[in-house]
């Protein structure tokens, strides 16, 4: 999800940062590559033919998703009218019929009827919902979904990292978040939001929930390395105004601690784990 001239956002980057659009994209082909595919293995996609892609950026999985099942209809929706060109460009250019993208937002009612899908996903979209807003979009997707159509949603928790570096630039990202009221950590020492998925699905009405993880090695020499490296160093350049303007780190200190993290996360000896949660639900029948 992402920031537009035409509406107030959340969001913690200014994607009209072309780096943005970039990054996400690499986003979406590492962690589809964490997770295994688009989809948990458990999940039944027999009866699926609609699906919409919430905060879909500039149309990664909603992409893939329309190339690799040629059968559904999938639509991608975001708040940003640059990655929805993009996406529409980027389908064109793929000649994929079965997919399509609009300009919404998120955080009002979609524009779209009552039982509309099989299936809707989110991926990420603790990047700009607050503790307030989640159970408000979880309420609107039940509304969009047909009877018995399942609610998706990925989210993840930063690494844990032997870079001292690397840990006080995600502190500062947890502790925004927590002054803020983004998320439901605690205590400010988390994204605070993997744990209570299947809770949220819950309290919104969702039955037959079902949670699976999945975590990423990115130590030096493992396979995911340099993906996560190269994302990690393109994201915190652009976090850093948010986070500098939310007054938990002074820009000479962040910019110190972001030169010595890419010091650090190129060492033999570097280590780093992080880990994440798919969430699905179901639509009651009646």
């Amino acid at each position: 999800m992402s920031a537009t001239d035409d509406a107030e956002s959340t969001y913690l980057i200014d994607v009209e940062e072309g780096a943005e659009t970039s990054r996400l994209l690499e986003q979406n082909m590492l962690y589809n590559r964490a997770q295994g595919g688009l989809f948990p293995t458990e999940l039944d996609l027999t009866p699926i033919q609609s699906v919409l892609d919430i905060g879909c950026g500039p149309g990664g999985w909603a992409l893939e998703v329309a190339y690799t099942y040629k059968h559904l209809g999938v639509v991608g929706i975001d708040i940003n009218s640059a990655m929805i060109r993009y996406a529409f460009a980027q389908a064109r250019t793929r000649k994929l019929q079965n997919v399509s993208f609009e300009v919404m937002d998120a955080s009002q009612p979609l524009d779209f009827p009552d039982a509309s899908f099989d299936l809707i996903n989110t991926r990420f979209v603790a990047s700009f919902l607050t503790r307030a807003t989640w159970p408000d979009l979880l309420k609107e997707c039940m509304r969009l979904l047909k009877p018995g159509g399942i609610l998706q949603l990925t989210e993840v928790e930063l690494g844990i990292t032997n870079s001292a570096a690397l840990e006080r630039l995600s502190g500062y990202i947890y502790q925004s978040l927590y002054e803020q009221k983004r998320n439901f950590s605690v205590n400010g020492r988390s994204i605070g939001i993997v744990h209570m998925l299947g809770q949220l699905l819950k309290q919104a009405g969702y039955t037959n929930i079902c949670r699976k993880s999945f975590f990423m090695d990115s130590s030096f020499g493992a396979e995911l390395h340099y993906s996560t490296i190269k994302d990690i160093e393109l994201l915190y350049p652009l976090i850093k105004p948010y986070l500098v303007k939310s007054n938990v780190v002074d820009e000479a200190v962040f910019d110190e601690d972001y030169k010595t993290m890419g010091t650090d996360v190129m060492r033999h000896d570097f280590v780093a784990l992080s880990f994440g949660l798919i969430a699905w639900g179901h639509k009651p029948l009646s």
